[in-house]
């Protein structure tokens, strides 16, 4: 038995925060109450410290770069509070796998980090069970995953039969524990998906009461058109739909307003939902930059286009313009001595402009390389976050230092929103923790979690002046005193809809 000692208790639901006492039994809360007389193995001294239910990631990538597998402590995770995490975003998931492919990920990592010996989602929900996780993982069903499976490379509608197919593994994937699906549809291989495919998807999915997220067609100039399609979706099957990463990019903020304005509108009557995070960095797999008419094909052909001459002075000229720091190395598994380094030095090294420094960095990396982009309007994004339905995602892995180049968003995201929501009066913290906790594990569907209540999982985050102290998952002590310890207490999550 664990008992933590007058602490400030902020319970996720919104409520004012009341100091009181919390008893842990095995992997559940078992009381929340002041126990003057009690005993315990383990006794907390919380005074003075705010007692939250543990952080819920609700766009998480630790899935896309390996690293549940090259990182199972998730420490960067840990370290910031978060309990509970959810991938298979942006259309990519580690399952199902048709044919055991992870093709859709290599642009994230090198795919041969690890041994796929599954297929489903309920077999890949078996091999982690196996493992030991730091935090508890949740996983959606990408549809690239799947369609990409089933058709190749090829950028096409699915035949009657084809769009059979998806359906049926689709609805099995929630069947077997997929809290929803996903779509990436502003990434080569989805980009072209008609409408009554997306429909067919979301309308599975809403028939299990699950999750639909979207990655839309177009971030930048056709945002408002891409949000508008969404919402529809979402309004013709009622999915509750989330729009991932919704960002503000840099010389498109009135496109983003526009946008904002409907997803507003649109929450006061559709489950439709967003996240962001705070930070004026995208991170993004490297062929994004380019433009739109040169991303076809798959990584190889993209790789060979920019080397013949008249594509690569088209290419040149509709780059934007970049400073030397705006895009860093943030991995690069074809060539780890890239990372942390910047187009500038690039550029500086080779003698050539920055522009071609980037195409060079292509070259370099075969097109496998992850960035870190300085092309979101900070401000805009952390003031997004007050609309009841704006969420919290980091959309960043936990990965250990040889991997990736650092950055504050894999280790801090949820750290600094709480911080700059409490510092600048955008909510008071009780709504803040609302919506890192009850609000996503509502949304999502996770039951006994997201909030301190008794008979809850004891999934929970002690902070004392800003800094998290202690962190327990399904009541396993995994941040004594700041230091991640070698117990792992997370779990793959399985949908009960």
């Amino acid at each position: 038995m664990i008992l933590i000692r007058d602490a400030t208790i902020v319970d996720g639901t919104g409520a004012p925060p009341q100091q009181k006492d919390l008893i842990i039994r095995k992997d559940r809360i078992s009381a929340v109450d002041n126990f003057a007389n009690v005993r315990a193995e383990t006794v907390i001294k919380a005074r003075g410290s705010y007692l939250m239910p543990g952080f819920i990631d609700i766009h998480a990538a630790s899935d896309h770069y390996l690293t549940l597998f090259t990182d199972p402590d998730q420490s960067d995770l840990l370290r910031q509070g978060i309990t509970t995490i959810v991938g298979g975003h942006c259309g990519s998931s580690l399952a199902p796998l048709l044919y055991g492919s992870l093709e859709s990920i290599r642009k994230w990592t090198d795919t041969n980090a690890v041994n796929v010996n599954w297929h489903t989602i309920a077999e890949f929900l078996t091999v982690l069970q196996g493992m030991k996780l730091g935090v508890n993982f949740a996983t959606l069903a990408g549809h690239s995953t799947i369609r990409r499976a089933l058709i190749g490379g090829g950028v096409r509608d699915l035949t009657v039969r084809e769009l059979d197919v998806l359906s049926s593994v689709v609805e099995t994937a929630l069947a077997e524990g997929a809290f929803g699906v996903s779509t990436g549809l502003e990434f080569v291989h989805a980009r072209a998906t008609p409408y009554v495919e997306l429909k067919r998807i979301a309308t599975a999915a809403a028939r299990a009461h699950a999750l639909y997220t979207t990655h839309v067609r177009d971030e930048k100039d056709g945002l408002v058109s891409a949000v508008k399609e969404a919402i529809a979706l979402a309004r013709d099957t009622r999915v509750k739909t989330v729009v991932s990463h919704f960002r503000p990019f840099v010389g498109y903020e009135s496109q983003f307003d526009a946008a904002l304005t409907l997803l507003e509108r649109a929450g006061k009557d559709l489950p439709v939902y967003f996240d962001t995070y705070p930070y004026d960095t995208s991170i993004q797999p490297i062929y994004t930059l380019l433009p739109a008419w040169a991303k076809t094909g798959d990584l190889e052909h993209m790789r060979a286009s920019i080397a013949q001459p008249h594509l690569r002075e088209a290419i040149l000229r509709e780059l934007p313009a970049f400073g030397d720091d705006d895009v860093v190395v943030a991995s690069a598994p074809t060539a780890p001595f890239l990372l942390g380094k910047n187009i500038g030095g690039i550029a500086r090294n080779r003698k050539i402009s920055v522009r071609e420094a980037l195409l060079t960095l292509m070259e370099m990396t075969g097109m496998r390389a992850v960035v870190f982009y300085k092309n979101v309007h900070m401000d805009l994004a952390i003031a997004s976050l007050q609309l009841p339905n704006a969420l919290l995602g980091s959309n960043a892995p936990s990965v250990p230092v040889a991997q990736s180049a650092p950055h504050e968003r894999f280790q801090s995201a949820f750290l600094k929103f709480l911080q700059t929501a409490v510092g600048i009066n955008l909510m008071p913290l009780e709504k803040a923790v609302e919506k890192i906790t009850s609000l996503p594990a509502r949304l999502v569907g996770f039951s006994d979690r997201g909030q301190v209540k008794e008979s809850y999982y004891a999934d929970l985050t002690l902070m004392r002046a800003g800094a998290v102290t202690d962190v327990f998952v399904n009541g396993v002590h995994a941040v004594v005193n700041g230091a991640v310890t070698a117990a792992r207490g997370g779990k793959p999550l399985l949908s009960t809809w």
